[in-house]
């Protein structure tokens, strides 16, 4: 079998120990192949008592910086299984991207929120493991787009996991009450038809478009987003909505972005992008923004009593002394050595080899 070349991991910006680097991520990479092979083998994902059935196919080359991973989830939601059969057989083929690894996966549930209910979010984690592993996908070129009831995950998912999207697509889905801070770092599309009234759908789509614009001019260097309301489109947009593609294509995640505004949601979260909080303080509504300049770490808001800080040298100069401020107030200042171990246990805990940290810190508030 042969060695995956990752050239876009960490270990490439690290001088010191680099090859080191390299080799605990590949040893990961090894793992996560032997892991997933039978997914790989039978195209279904079994949790506990769920299953969720795999359908991918791969287009164009592979790039120099390895491939790209569309996840597209279909539409149907709380009707019989042979309806979501249905959709899920004509997500198949909906869109069709220039290059990448497209897969449609088979909602686990029959049901409106059968993209997003919690246990669904480790099986998109296996989705990318797997094409990493096995078809040398870049994880900074991971996409998921949805239509209808897999807009309505989109909606949900894009906030929730943002620290593993590079750019996101909602078609044709409800987005309820989902807050969109979360999107800062994430680009994300909106289509819908005009005439899609059910469920209010289209006036919704449109009055969360207009917060994208509000959250944006707040903060330009921030939530880059669209918004398409067809207006001579109901529910089916005539596929015009394959616009999206090429427009998400542009875009590659950045793990290590030097402002992040964090708010958990109703599926609680211990991690997102460089920055983990305590498990038993998790709760609804809490809320986290960081900036980084010059090497000071500016905690803007922070309502947890700790945070633990994940460091890279994309971050910031990790050789030079490191500030950290929270409200005026300093709470470290100093230089910190990196670590091979620190740079191992981050890529378990974290299980992306873009996010492991050979520096980490935590501050007290």
């Amino acid at each position: 079998m042969r060695k995956i070349i990752l050239p876009f991991f960490l270990a490439a910006s690290l001088s010191c120990a680099a090859q080191q680097y390299d080799d605990i991520i590949q040893h990961w990479c090894d793992s996560v192949r032997d892991a997933t092979k039978q997914i790989a083998q039978d195209s279904i994902i079994y949790q506990g008592e769920l299953n969720m059935p795999l359908f991918w196919t791969v287009y164009g080359g592979e790039p120099s910086d390895g491939r790209s991973l569309w996840i597209s989830l279909h539409g149907g939601g709380g009707v019989p299984a042979e309806i979501n059969d249905g959709q899920w057989r004509n997500q198949m083929y909906l869109y069709r991207p220039e290059e990448g690894v497209y897969v449609a996966p088979r909602a686990p549930w029959n049901a409106w929120d059968m993209w997003c209910q919690e246990p669904i979010d480790s099986m998109y984690l296996q989705i990318i493991h797997m094409m990493i592993a096995h078809y040398n996908v870049n994880p900074d070129k991971v996409y998921i787009l949805g239509y209808s009831a897999g807009g309505d995950g989109v909606w949900r998912m894009a906030p929730r996991m943002a620290d593993h999207w590079a750019a996101s697509s909602m078609m044709a889905g409800h987005p309820g009450d989902v807050s969109l801070v979360n999107l800062r770092n994430l680009p994300f599309m909106i289509w819908m038809g005009a005439k899609d009234a059910a469920y209010d759908r289209n006036r919704l789509a449109a009055v969360r478009g207009a917060e994208m614009d509000s959250l944006q001019a707040q903060d330009p260097e921030g939530y880059i987003h669209e918004t398409h309301i067809l207006a001579d489109k109901a529910h089916w947009m005539d596929r015009e909505d394959r616009a999206a593609l090429p427009w998400m294509a542009k875009y590659r995640r950045n793990p290590w972005p030097k402002h992040l505004v964090w708010q958990q949601e109703a599926v609680l979260k211990p991690h997102f992008y460089w920055v983990s909080v305590p498990h038993h303080e998790m709760e609804r509504g809490k809320r986290v923004e960081i900036t980084i300049k010059n090497n000071v770490i500016n905690i803007l808001r922070c309502d947890y009593s700790c945070l633990t800080l994940r460091l890279s040298p994309e971050l910031l100069s990790i050789e030079r002394k490191i500030k950290v401020v929270h409200q005026g107030k300093t709470l470290f200042k100093g230089r910190i050595k990196p670590s091979s171990e620190t740079f191992r246990r981050t890529l378990h805990q974290m299980q992306d080899p873009r996010m492991a940290s050979p520096v980490e810190l935590t501050v007290t508030m």
